[in-house]
């Protein structure tokens, strides 16, 4: 346990980072009036490739992340 404890925040940084940067390079679908309720225009989007990747490792990721967030939780609560 002890050799989780110690490698536990580095994953965690890599997680997030890998986390933002898989965010941050998905397109976004709707435009700033879209998110604010304007812009009745929808459209169905299939997302193929490399967008299907990034949003398959963006969730992959996100789950992975909070994992490790709760492991290290009851690690730190068991001394």
């Amino acid at each position: 346990m002890q050799l989780i404890a110690k490698i536990l925040p580095y994953a965690q940084i890599v997680f997030s980072v890998v986390l933002v940067i898989a965010i941050l390079l998905q397109q976004s679908g709707a435009g700033l009036g879209g998110a604010l309720g304007g812009g009745d225009d929808t459209f169905h989007h299939t997302r193929r490739g490399f967008e299907k990747f990034l949003f398959y490792l963006s969730i992959t990721t996100g789950i992975l992340f909070a994992l490790s967030a709760f492991l290290a939780i009851i690690l730190k609560a068991r001394g």
